[in-house]
């Protein structure tokens, strides 16, 4: 069980060591720092009909896909959709700790 080092050959003894030359990474340019997703810190009006007639488009009603169809965190699409439930425009279906599905209500 372990031991401790192994021991060199002759060869291996008489070679010089050269130390180890650290690799160095190639910075990336502004261009791709900037591409990168940046998520938005406001949520949807929920008084716009046109975010409601989206809402009623899709076929799923969950925190998930609102955040990821308005670009916001998914915080704000689990505080939004209370938000709508509170409203009473959405209605809360079922679902656990992790995942909850919302319907959109007729008006």
């Amino acid at each position: 069980m372990g031991g401790g080092k192994k021991k060199q050959s002759l060869k291996q003894m008489t070679k010089p060591k050269e130390p180890k030359e650290p690799k160095q990474r190639e910075k990336k340019s502004d261009e791709t720092t900037a591409a990168r997703k940046t998520l938005g810190l406001t949520m949807p009006d929920a008084d716009n009909k046109k975010v409601l007639d989206e809402l009623k488009g899709l076929k799923v009603l969950t925190p998930s896909v609102v955040a990821s169809r308005y670009n916001i965190r998914l915080s704000l699409a689990n505080a939004f959709l209370k938000e709508l439930e509170k409203r009473k425009m959405v209605e809360y279906v079922s679902g656990g700790k992790n995942l909850k599905i919302y319907k959109m209500l007729a008006q």
